[in-house]
């Protein structure tokens, strides 16, 4: 994820970030420009279109459609935007739950350094392998180098790791209910943070393996592109070979919105708008053990 100031209004303007969508579109911003370049030598130098030729009436649709467009769009960008966000949300919750966790199995297991150790490192290894799965990455067995090798062998990469982690953390616990260190109500006490964990998992799930429909993507993408391609013909006229530039700002506008949304619909990837994963795991196993 992308640190900056958002007051700095000088870097953004002359400043091009690899993520910056100029990049992206460029080569298709120089194809509409020669495109259009191309419509207006037609119409002004071969075929001498006069200002009373149909063709100028054009205009008149990209006028009516434009409503439609924006509207579009703008519903695309914010569908985007609450699914990044959503998934910001459900990480601060695990961020929260486990602080919570540790906490309270710091105050009730004081004098069992042993389970300590046990959750210090079971806790953050859940977030760790909770990003990999979100990213689809392959879980390394690094991960639980801390934990004793009757607990390493338990794990089954190739299965569903967060699920086996959570399933060991409830285990775990009842365990130590059976020795009658944690009593029923501390059970009770625990459970809503156990439980956290899988609620966390399934909703970030949810985002990752539930995209936008894909004719609704492909609709935009499709009326973007007639409605950038319809626009020199009936502006020529007005706009004589101004229309290049225009076209080819416009077409950088609708796009860049396409773009944005696309990018940042899936916010659990590794492109550079995307959750700082990797970094919230950090700051998770960082805190797990300064609490217990």
């Amino acid at each position: 994820m992308i640190s900056y100031n958002p007051k700095d209004w000088i870097t953004f303007i002359f400043r091009f970030h690899r993520s910056d969508t100029v990049r992206r579109l460029f080569p298709l911003i120089v194809l509409i420009s020669v495109y259009s370049a191309g419509i207006a030598y037609l119409e002004l130098e071969v075929w001498q279109l006069s200002a009373q030729s149909y063709v100028r009436n054009i205009s008149v649709m990209h006028t009516l459609l434009g409503f439609v467009i924006s509207f579009l769009l703008v519903f695309r960008t914010n569908t985007a935007y609450e699914r990044w966000w959503e998934g910001r949300r459900l990480w601060g919750t695990l961020v929260n739950t486990s602080r919570n966790l540790a906490m309270k199995l710091a105050a009730l297991l004081h004098a069992e350094a042993d389970e300590r150790d046990f959750f210090r490192a079971m806790i953050p290894a859940y977030a760790a392998a909770l990003q990999r799965h979100l990213r689809s990455e392959e879980t390394r067995i690094e991960l639980f180098d801390k934990l004793p090798a009757a607990v390493q062998q338990k794990m089954d990469l190739e299965k569903h790791i967060p699920n086996q982690i959570a399933a060991l953390l409830y285990s775990r616990v009842l365990f130590l209910a059976e020795q009658g260190k944690l009593s029923g109500e501390h059970l009770l006490f625990l459970n809503p943070e156990l439980q956290s964990f899988t609620d966390v998992c399934g909703a970030c799930e949810r985002i990752k393996n539930t995209p936008i429909p894909y004719s609704y993507s492909v609709f935009i993408k499709k009326f973007i592109f007639f409605y950038i391609m319809t626009l020199p013909f009936g502006y020529v006229f007005s706009l004589g070979y101004y229309v290049i530039p225009i076209v080819a700002f416009i077409f950088y506008v609708l796009a860049s919105l396409e773009i944005i949304a696309e990018e940042i619909e899936e916010p659990f990837g590794a492109d550079e708008n995307d959750l700082p994963l990797g970094m919230i795991s950090r700051n998770i196993q960082m805190h797990i053990g300064e609490l217990i």
